[in-house]
């Protein structure tokens, strides 16, 4: 089976970091920090996109990878202040080595873009377990991802996987939509901002606290219910 992780509030919570990050490159770039963002399950592009809108200024390619270059090594640099406490969430580690022992194939699927995504899974160990994704930069509309993921899934592994063969593990009911806009089923963890009774009322094929003691067998039951 094919796994899709999400990776903010999914796999590690960065204390802000990220958060922090973007509103200073917005400062840098636009001059101005801009409007609260909302990070749950939106991709880097469309926030910059959002930030464009904002600030009445017509879509800048180039723009927007001067934002990126702002925005990267102040994430690099936050990841490794202290201050925000960031952290591999809770069974991740173990999860992902079962998964692996289990002959399973593990992917990202995430709003961060490709750079962004690496940068944070190198920092918490866990680049490894990931040889391709689907990311924020492949499309700003998240619900673009999956066939991007399946594609490069296939040219990694040379197996090709179908929806009905790809589980998609989020934290929020972008994750969910986003699995279920190509036909994959979803497993939501509480780990984030939205709770368990808000997960199941998004759509959800399973929900779950957090990924501490869980098989991907009983993840799989469980979505099958």
């Amino acid at each position: 089976m094919l796994i899709l992780f999400d990776v903010d509030c999914t796999l590690v919570d960065t204390g802000g970091a990220g958060m922090a990050a973007l509103n200073e490159a917005a400062l840098e770039i636009f001059g101005e920090e801009g409007p609260a963002l909302d990070l749950a399950g939106s991709t880097d592009s469309g926030i910059v996109r959002g930030l464009f809108e904002h600030f009445q200024l017509p879509y800048d390619a180039r723009m927007e990878e001067e934002f990126y270059l702002s925005y990267l090594p102040k994430m690099k640099c936050n990841l490794n202040n202290e201050s925000f406490g960031g952290r591999i969430l809770d069974g991740v580690t173990d999860l992902l080595a079962r998964l692996e022992d289990e002959g399973h194939t593990l992917g990202l699927m995430t709003g961060n873009i490709e750079r962004g995504a690496i940068i944070k899974a190198s920092h918490y160990g866990l680049a490894g377990h990931f040889g391709f994704g689907s990311y924020g930069d492949d499309h700003w509309d998240r619900n673009r991802l999956g066939p991007v993921a399946l594609e490069r899934a296939e040219k990694v592994t040379g197996r090709k996987f179908g929806p009905d063969e790809t589980l998609v593990i989020g934290d929020t009911p972008k994750d969910v939509a986003c699995a279920h806009a190509f036909g994959s089923k979803c497993v939501a963890v509480a780990t984030g901002s939205f709770d368990e009774r808000q997960l199941k009322a998004c759509g959800s094929d399973l929900v779950v606290p957090d990924l501490v003691d869980f098989s991907l067998a009983e993840l799989i039951r469980g979505a099958d219910a």
